[in-house]
């Protein structure tokens, strides 16, 4: 009996003077070594990260060597240990999936774009309560997006973009109450944009290229919206009247959905408002505002490939910013307002000149106005193509190799051309 007494006395001695030795705390090894395990050995390939972690040594005690060249990085926690802080796997084509059990309590920082990575997010993830950055960007990850993620309340970037999650986005991600930045673009992701008025940090927000659904809600965003886009979704409606309420909102890209109605004068002197792109919609009429634009922000407006009708918004020729404007593919007609040429050529002072406009593809008539017979090759994009114009001489910059309507249709659409 003293003999085996001493033989687990004698064990336990080893197993603490090993663990004295170890800088890597335990847990993280087997953390590490999870996460390898999950990846496909064969995509693995000489040269990678994941190639060189060798785990006869200490992680944290060797990173940096020829046995642990990168993907990791480790700070001094807990005295005499070091845990692992931060995994950054280089852009190598890793294939295989993430371990069901996350066990890296520390992590910070969790990058895994740019490979081949596929199955689903582990609810584990909920353990990775000081995580402030994720990127699982350009993988094959599928499947509906874990709820756990939602806990992460430290989380201050997320990109998720460019996969093949399915579902809707979590209710929870309402509590990821310092998250500024989310990325959930080229996804497969349905449902109806959801409640994220919470997220009083929320800057950037990309939920492009998806399936999402029904109205638009400003109230369901943060007013510290700063750049928005949700093109390429099937997003109906009318546009929503207290848009105001986004009053540091830069950026705007509601493009390819199926909105309708009219596009609301506030967009036109919005006070933060410098990009917006409302293109392939069926919005049919815009509104004029009463200051007429002259406190626009607004650098880019493109509102083609909608049917807005009547006549060309003469007042975008005031906003003293604007430089590009796209009202191709429409219904506009009646002449092309003699302010637009004056914008392209000889603009105001303090005021910016029209480096981009484009005409195309409406029902314009009449003649051309005379500034922009002069335009010379470098000085200005115009388009008029596809319209009803009086004259357009192929001598002309502006008009060499121009197809206009035929007398035809233009008889169809509007009045005789005169």
């Amino acid at each position: 009996m003293k003999v085996q007494f001493f033989l687990h006395l004698f064990s336990f001695f080893i197993f603490f003077v090993l663990l004295a030795q170890c800088k890597t705390h335990p847990i993280d090894i087997q953390g590490l070594q999870n996460l390898k395990n999950g990846i496909n050995p064969k995509s693995i390939s000489p040269g990678s990260c994941l190639n060189s972690w060798n785990f006869s040594i200490d992680p944290c005690d060797h990173i940096f060597t020829d046995r642990f060249t990168c993907g990791f990085r480790c700070d001094l926690i807990i005295s005499g240990f070091y845990r692992v802080t931060e995994i950054s796997l280089d852009q190598a084509g890793y294939s295989g999936s993430l371990p069901n059990s996350f066990t890296l309590p520390h992590l910070e920082i969790l990058d895994m774009s740019y490979n081949s990575l596929s199955g689903s997010i582990p609810n584990s993830f909920s353990n990775l309560t000081r995580l402030r950055r994720l990127s699982l960007s350009k993988n094959s990850f599928t499947g509906p997006i874990t709820s756990s993620i939602g806990s992460l309340f430290r989380l201050q970037e997320l990109f998720l973009d460019n996969n093949k999650f399915t579902g809707s986005i979590p209710k929870g991600f309402n509590g990821l109450i310092n998250l500024n930045r989310f990325e959930l673009q080229q996804n497969n992701i349905s449902g109806e944009l959801p409640n994220l008025n919470q997220l009083r940090n929320l800057i950037f927000l990309d939920l492009s290229n998806n399936r999402l659904a029904g109205n638009f809600f400003t109230a369901n965003l943060s007013d510290s919206m700063i750049e928005l886009s949700v093109r390429n979704n099937y997003l109906h409606g009318e546009f929503p009247l207290n848009f105001e309420e986004l009053k540091f909102l830069q950026v705007l890209d509601l493009s390819h959905n199926l909105f309708s109605g009219r596009i609301p004068a506030v967009l036109f002197h919005h006070s933060s408002l410098q990009q917006l792109t409302l293109s392939y919609n069926n919005f049919t009429f815009l509104q004029v505002p009463e200051d007429l634009g002259l406190r626009s922000k607004l650098i880019a407006i493109d509102l083609s490939y909608n049917n807005l009708h009547g006549l060309l918004p003469a007042f975008m020729a005031s906003m003293p910013e604007l430089s590009v404007l796209n009202l191709e593919h429409n219904k506009f007609n009646g002449v092309i307002p003699i302010q637009y040429a004056v914008k392209v050529l000889v603009p105001r002072n303090h005021t910016a000149s029209f480096e981009r406009l484009l005409l195309g593809g409406n029902y314009l008539f009449g003649p051309i106005p005379g500034l922009l017979l002069g335009l010379k090759p470098g000085s200005g994009n115009v388009s008029l193509v596809d319209n009803c114009l009086y004259k357009c001489p192929d001598s002309v910059y502006i008009c060499h190799g121009v197809h206009q309507k035929s007398l035809l249709d233009c008889k169809k659409f509007g009045p005789m051309i005169p």
